[in-house]
């Protein structure tokens, strides 16, 4: 396969069947969390289909983390955009989210659960195959983004926060460090590093982006206090609470209680029963706004639909509205340093996702280590795509023996 980038990091146009595709694939297969799906896409895009190059992967990557929303899913979007336009980023939202969002609709209702012993062990064996794929892109990632002792500097100093300030707070100061750090240390970064993909997005759309979700902002809670209206007031929840979110979904969780449980929509433990089920099916977290929709929100199925639009469309609305100007801003010296420190410090996230909770919660014992590494062979040496290792493990997972805490 001939590459679809070009010398300037570019992504040649394709289109939004082959986006809806691609991202519908990762859908149902990406296990691990926020920034385990950071190891997915870059497995998906830049190694095996490469739409894009290492360099625009990483830069998408460092400009999500600092943006409000949900981090995976906005680089999906960008990479959506930047492959089939607008169309193209929609259908890898749709792609992606979709299948997370069908399940814990329908586990709202309780039509599927996650109980009994085969469900249990499959959902063993896709934790393990999480386990391998993001082990070979810290591999991957760490070479290419930690290749001198400065930025290998950078990277253990961000573990050594996230480890130990520990929640999104973690997440946060290792990339205010790793900024930090770039600026003042590496100053000389790869001159390669000046272009970025260009961003398909036009500023006129770029601020009308902006204008509209400050708009929301400040009109969604008057609205809800002059309406006395359920379905605004649930429509702010949703908003507010994804506007809020810096370092990944699980950030999200505190937020979404305090707007649900608080008022007494829901009960604690309804919520804690979703937020069991976000966590063992594909996808992003933020789908398990379609689960709260559901039981809260006007007639079943529509309300979950209105909780998924809710949440996500602040994230999106600002990812869109900083695009058209990232390209611009980044050619800046200091923010090329800073991006340079900001990737080393993604590359410790990533790390520390592994051992925790990705290889602390999945790997207990030798049959379990076997199955990792098998994984690992299968994508590293013989080439193969990450579904065929989410399949092996998931078969794996129903002969190995999971009858530990947490399983």
């Amino acid at each position: 396969m001939s590459p679809a980038h070009g010398a300037r990091g570019a992504l040649t146009p394709g289109t939004w069947l082959e986006v809806l595709a691609a991202f519908t694939r990762l859908g149902v297969s990406c296990f691990g969390g926020p920034v385990a799906h950071l190891a997915f896409f870059r497995e998906e895009f830049v190694v095996r289909r490469r739409w894009l190059d290492e360099t625009a992967y990483a830069e998408l990557v460092a400009l999500c983390q600092l943006l409000p929303g949900p981090a995976s899913s906005q680089v999906g979007v960008s990479i959506g955009l930047l492959r089939a336009g607008y169309c193209g980023g929609l259908a890898a939202w749709v792609g992606f989210t979709l299948p997370s969002a069908l399940l814990l609709t329908a586990f709202a209702y309780g039509v599927v659960g996650i109980h009994g012993a085969p469900a249990q062990g499959v959902l063993h064996g896709l934790r393990l195959a999480a386990a391998a794929i993001v082990a070979q892109a810290v591999w991957g990632m760490a070479r290419a983004h930690c290749g001198s002792w400065r930025r290998g500097l950078i990277a253990a100093v961000a573990a050594a926060t996230v480890m130990g300030v520990g929640s999104s707070l973690g997440q946060l100061a290792a990339i205010a460090v790793g900024a930090l750090a770039g600026m003042l240390w590496c100053r000389a970064a790869d001159p390669a590093a000046n272009v970025a993909p260009a961003a398909v997005v036009t500023r006129r759309v770029g601020l009308g982006a902006l204008g509209v979700h400050a708009g929301l902002m400040l009109a969604l809670p008057l609205l809800r206090e002059l309406g006395r209206s359920q379905t605004l007031a649930v429509v702010d929840a949703f908003y507010r609470s994804g506007a809020l979110v810096f370092g990944g979904g699980h950030v999200v969780l505190p937020l979404l209680r305090q707007a649900f449980v608080g008022p007494g929509w829901v009960s604690d433990e309804t919520f804690l029963n979703g937020y069991g089920a976000a966590q063992a099916v594909p996808g992003p977290l933020f789908s398990f706004a379609a689960y709260l929709g559901a039981l809260v929100g006007p007639r079943g199925w529509a309300g979950a639909a209105l909780g998924l639009v809710s949440i996500y469309v602040p994230g999106l609305l600002v990812l869109v509205g900083v695009l058209p100007f990232w390209h611009g801003f980044r050619r800046r010296s200091a923010v090329r340093a800073a991006l340079v420190g900001v990737n080393a410090a993604v590359v410790a996230m990533l790390a520390v996702t592994l051992y925790t909770p990705i290889w602390t919660t999945s790997v207990h014992t030798p049959g379990d280590l076997v199955v990792v590494l098998v994984g690992l062979l299968l994508l590293t040496v013989w080439r193969r795509p990450p579904l065929l290792v989410v399949a092996f493990s998931a078969l794996a997972g129903l002969v190995l023996p999971h009858g530990l805490p947490g399983h």
